[in-house]
């Protein structure tokens, strides 16, 4: 009941409001996404209202906000360009089951390999990708748009100064619309991104042939669907567990995002995942519970089927004024500073993710090269800590080397340049105590120093190794089977 009241009703009157200005900044972005996948705006709509209310009860992140985004969109134009809408609810369909079956593998644990400087690159990317979404609205516009834009930033900056009673966002799109209709100023509305749906949406079941040839065609789109919607809501979930400094379940989030494109497909929308901009709306404007998500969600429908007529006379000037509010409060400023500051690899790291997640749009492309970066410099850095001793012993006969530090594939060639193979000594003791074999890499350069050394004529020991390195020498060594050091001698 603790865990009921905490996600439901401990901040209603925030959340019910937070969850109205989500609402309305969501309709032009579904709308939005729904052209870029080429469907009817009608798919990305219904699939806002379910995957926002879905994910309210079912996921891991209570605040968070799902629906319809750019990302996964751009992933379905391809689909629907050459098999049409039914093909892209099937692949909807199946992205749910894939990831219910990621939830299960526990891939949400992979984040813990996504350093801080990838997620400070991907918050600053989507600032930057937010921003430059908003420009369309503000190229060659009439002067009236520059001014809405400038007062509805004013409002939503100047007005907390004074109340924060009610969201600053909700304030600025309302007092805007209402000026806007009241002295019959001429802008681009939401009523001309797209014609609203005006009916509940109904349960539909694709209209496609279920057989091995539609899952060769859908499959393909559904595991990139897959692997861009958890990415993408795992790290929102991350960045929103840092704004609100509460912990999240990341596996319930997977099992929340998978059963929230289940029933988006069986309601005739397209695939969805966490969105960052209106996660970021949601919390700066005082939500942290369920109720924000699944009122965001029900209000969304509420005003396009029954208030259309109103919602599509929403200026555009005013969303994009609390989406350019949202860029701004998203991005990392203080990461512009710390670029001299912070260690020179975890600085490219960062850069790098928003060079290529602005460069190609693509989020999933922009943390995957943030990874891989963080990876190699790790190995980099851990390949150095790693130092060779020796000392001669039994006047000059007996050599002792002693090993500390990680052998792996980045320290291998170090490690095997670390042995004088050539000192006449008659036997050489590796003392491994303080050292560590972590791959097949590690024991194959262990393999060619004991087998250098016998080639040689000097006898060899290794001493010292930990439990789990003797396991992998056991399994993989070769220097203590007979064929296998006459091939190596021989090579």
């Amino acid at each position: 009941m603790r865990s009921i009241y905490k996600d439901w009703l401990a901040n209603p009157r925030q959340d019910l409001l937070a969850g109205l200005v989500v609402a309305l900044a969501l309709i032009p972005e579904a709308i939005a996404f729904s052209l870029i996948a080429g469907v009817d705006p009608a798919v990305g709509l219904y699939a806002s209202f379910c995957i926002a209310t879905v994910t309210a009860f079912v996921g891991g992140r209570p605040g968070m906000i799902s629906a319809a985004t750019g990302a996964m969109a751009l992933v379905m134009v391809t689909l629907v360009q050459s098999h049409g809408l039914q093909y892209l609810l099937a692949a909807t369909l199946l992205t749910g089951v894939l990831q219910l079956g990621a939830a299960a593998l526990r891939l949400d644990r992979l984040m813990r390999f996504v350093s801080r400087s990838v997620v400070t690159g991907f918050v600053n990317a989507l600032a930057i990708l937010i921003f430059l979404a908003q420009l369309p609205e503000l190229t060659n516009a009439a002067w009236p748009v520059y001014a809405f834009t400038a007062a509805g930033l004013a409002i939503i900056y100047l007005v907390p100064l004074l109340t924060r009673a009610v969201p600053s966002p909700l304030i600025a799109i309302v007092v805007l619309t209402a000026v806007s209709i009241g002295f019959g100023i001429e802008l681009r509305t939401v009523g001309d991104m797209g014609a609203l749906p005006s009916s509940l949406p109904t349960f539909l079941w694709p209209d496609v042939p279920f057989d091995l040839e539609t899952l060769r065609i859908i499959l393909p789109y559904a595991a990139t669907l897959m692997v861009v919607g958890l990415l993408e809501s795992l790290m929102t979930a991350t960045i929103v567990d840092e704004l609100t400094d509460t912990p999240s379940d990341k596996q319930r989030e997977c099992v929340g995002q998978g059963v929230a494109n289940l029933c988006a497909g069986m309601l005739g929308g397209m695939a969805g995942c966490a969105m960052i901009g209106q996660s970021v709306i949601n919390v700066k404007s005082g939500g942290r519970g369920r109720l924000s998500s699944l009122t965001a969600g029900v209000t969304l429908l509420v005003l396009v089927v029954f208030l259309g007529d109103v919602v599509a006379r929403i200026p555009m000037a005013a969303l994009v004024a609390v989406m350019i509010m949202v860029s701004i409060g998203t991005f990392s400023w203080a990461s512009l500073a710390n670029l001299r500051t912070h260690p020179r690899s975890s600085s490219i790291v960062m850069v790098a993710t928003v060079v290529t997640t602005v460069a190609t749009h693509d989020l999933a492309k922009g943390v995957i090269v943030g990874v891989l970066l963080s990876g190699a410099f790790f190995a980099r850095k851990v390949s150095n800590v790693l130092h060779v001793g020796s000392q001669s012993h039994e006047e000059g006969r007996l050599r002792v080397y002693r090993v500390t530090g990680q052998v792996f594939f980045a320290s291998a060639e170090r490690f095997k340049g670390s042995f004088d193979y050539r000192e006449v000594v008659d036997r050489v003791r590796i003392d491994v105590s303080r050292a560590h074999l972590w791959d097949i890499t590690g024991v194959g350069a262990l393999d060619q120093v004991v087998v250098k050394f016998r080639r040689e004529g000097t006898e060899v020991e290794v001493v010292g190794m930990n439990q789990a390195s003797a396991t992998l020498v056991d399994r993989f060594a070769v220097h203590d089977k007979a064929d296998a050091v006459e091939q190596l001698m021989g090579h």
